[in-house]
């Protein structure tokens, strides 16, 4: 029988990706409010992408005792050494709308040519078996902040985030953000590694 794993998050759009990625492993997958996780209390207090990812993965396990996969990821920005980076979620305030952050971004780049602002999507995948097996993939997108938005498509920093092909995030569909998307390339990082390892969701067996 395939293991079950938890998704540490309610994420209904990072629920879904995980299920289409593990189900052909014959992997079922519970987001945390089917495990009974509550994740009101967990602080993300990582330094890394890494090691948030890996607080919430191992916080998941600890409360449920079922195999954790969780996933941290951000907008880093060269010309701002790096940032918002792990504080893009929190970019410009706890409470701040996507257009905020979008507004403080274009803000901070606003004398910066188009040619100095390269950046990057970083998506950090963590999966926790036990305390002793803990394993961690990531994946990047390059591309560059635009002068506006455009598209509609997406969320967060999609309609400023362009591609080398001239595209925001937003002007893609879902199929072909897939293709180049920093949690697409760390899903199918992950995808390989559990291909590799099949303990991983088989260790009953």
């Amino acid at each position: 029988m395939a293991d079950k794993f938890v998704i540490a998050s309610n994420n209904a759009h990072k629920i879904h990706e995980f299920k289409r990625i593990l189900s052909t492993l014959g992997v079922e997958v519970l987001s945390a409010k089917e495990a009974g996780v509550d994740f009101s209390n967990v602080e993300e207090t990582g330094e890394t992408f890494a090691e948030n990812a890996r607080i919430k993965a191992l916080y998941a396990f600890k409360e449920c005792g079922l195999p954790s996969i969780a996933d941290d990821s951000g907008l880093c920005v060269d010309a701002l050494n790096g940032r918002p980076g792990i504080y893009s979620a929190r970019y410009g305030g706890e409470n701040s709308t996507d257009d905020e952050k979008i507004k403080l971004l274009l803000s901070e780049l606003s004398n910066v040519e188009l040619k100095d602002r390269t950046a990057h999507f970083i998506c950090s995948i963590c999966c926790v078996i036990s305390e002793n097996d803990i394993v961690t993939v990531e994946g990047k997108c390059q591309g560059f902040i635009g002068n506006q938005k455009k598209g509609k498509n997406g969320f967060g920093y999609d309609p400023v985030f362009y591609l080398d092909n001239g595209k925001s995030f937003a002007e893609l569909d879902s199929a072909e953000k897939d293709l180049f998307s920093h949690r697409g390339n760390a899903l199918r990082n992950f995808y390989t590694l559990l291909k590799e390892r099949k303990d991983l969701y088989n260790v009953n067996q």
